[in-house]
């Protein structure tokens, strides 16, 4: 109660939170304007029916269901970021852009994924408006209202872009995350109300399960957002001219998840990439786009084939985006132009491969994590039938972390003040 007193004590700070929340109620209220020409019942009975595009529902906080301007969320802007991502694999320049080039490489290299979250958002518009209107949501548009639509949902989503990279100079949080974040908090209470709905006497054993697994997932993310490993660094004694610098003890914080929640997003847009691929691919083939469209079906319906690939692209994404994110060669060079070093261990590549072997296991260890919280609504499903369960457990991962990374960052300028007082 205290912290909250003295955040909106502190003038700058309590504009930013300030700033901060009207950019989500900004959301909200995009949210909230439909497209015309929607069946409403047909449109919630296609969600009800359909798990993973109930899922992105919660995502874009009913943004989808409404069928409003900003529908897709900040969908085509995370899988414009995992392309690029790939790309730096492949192209050298982009990773000496996004590597090498400090803050103006990393400035350019977002204006790039920016730039293909255009393409990629229109491609994503067409195939859900087309997959609607073959599941008879909507009426059959003519060419110039398809054109339309589509063009009013990429600029919903580029909105929404920018509306996270307001919030992200707020510093105190990322804006995409805490979009994400809003989406699913501004669905619980119709969760809640479902609940109370759907619940009677004999259901009560199972809503007693869901209440401890939800409990157990909350402790277990911050359990493990909050694990780390500290290595000891000792920094070498330096005479300069008549002063001696150095001497002194620290410690690398290595943490057990690095890559935090952005792995599970990752992996629900390559899942709903191939719905939409197979969507798009009707602009040249009816009958290819159907056959696609079977083959997904059949792929989705299939809970443990799904929850596997679900599982393993979970793994592979926290891999993906640790190494992204933490370079153990470039540690070790800053660690060696300051004079630290790490004990029995030598400068240079031998300091680079320990730091590698560390990072490995400890990845392996919050993989695994993620992937297991990501799947386990699907299995408790899969057990109990219980629909709201499937939803559940991704979204208090979701919000439990967005929600800690905040609290350390509003944190962190309260400190930052105080020195500054100091």
């Amino acid at each position: 109660m205290s912290k909250i007193l003295q955040i909106f004590k502190i003038p700058d700070l309590r504009n930013k939170i300030l700033t901060v929340a009207f950019l989500l109620l900004s959301f909200r209220a995009l949210a909230a304007l439909p497209i015309p020409g929607i069946d409403v019942l047909r449109l919630k009975e296609f969600f009800s029916s359909s798990q993973l595009f109930g899922f992105l529902n919660i995502f874009s906080g009913g943004a989808l269901s409404n069928l409003s301007i900003v529908m897709l969320g900040v969908a085509p802007y995370i899988t414009a970021t995992i392309i690029m991502q790939l790309l730096t694999m492949i192209f050298p320049k982009l990773k000496a852009m996004y590597y090498e080039e400090g803050a103006i490489g990393r400035a350019k290299f977002n204006r790039y994924s920016r730039y293909l979250t255009v393409p990629l958002a229109a491609l994503q518009a067409y195939g859900f408006l087309n997959l609607l209107i073959s599941q008879n949501v909507m009426p059959a548009l003519e060419t110039f209202d398809l054109i339309r639509n589509v063009i009013v949902i990429t600029a919903g989503s580029m909105i929404l872009v920018w509306l996270g990279e307001l919030i992200t100079e707020q510093k105190i949080g990322n804006g995409i995350s805490l979009i994400i974040f809003a989406g699913i908090v501004s669905g619980l209470p119709a969760m809640i109300y479902k609940a109370f709905q759907t619940y009677t006497p004999e259901t009560l054993p199972t809503y007693i399960v869901f209440v401890v697994v939800a409990v157990l997932v909350v402790a277990g993310v911050v359990y493990i957002n909050e694990g780390e490993r500290k290595i000891p660094i000792a920094y070498a004694k330096r005479v300069r001219g008549m002063k001696m610098y150095g001497g002194a003890t620290s410690y690398l914080p290595l943490k057990v998840n690095q890559a935090g929640v952005i792995p599970i997003i990752f992996a629900i847009s390559i899942l709903l990439f191939p719905q939409f691929f197979a969507q798009a691919v009707s602009i040249f083939s009816k009958d290819l786009s159907l056959k696609l469209n079977d083959w997904v079906n059949v792929f989705f319906n299939n809970q443990y084939l799904y929850s596997l690939i679900y599982f393993g692209l979970v793994v592979i994404f926290t891999y993906f985006y640790t190494a992204v994110t933490f370079d153990p060669k470039e540690i070790s060079k800053n660690l060696q132009r300051a004079g630290g070093f790490i004990a029995g261990i030598r400068p240079g590549d031998s300091t680079s491969e320990f730091l590698s072997k560390i990072i490995s296991r400890l990845t392996l260890s919050g993989a695994i994590f993620l992937g297991l919280i990501a799947i386990l609504p699907n299995l408790t499903r899969m057990i109990t039938g219980v629909a709201i369960l499937t939803i559940g457990g991704t979204a208090l991962l979701i919000v439990v972390s967005v929600a800690l990374e905040t609290i350390r960052q509003i944190n962190s300028q309260l400190v930052m003040r105080e020195y500054e007082e100091i």
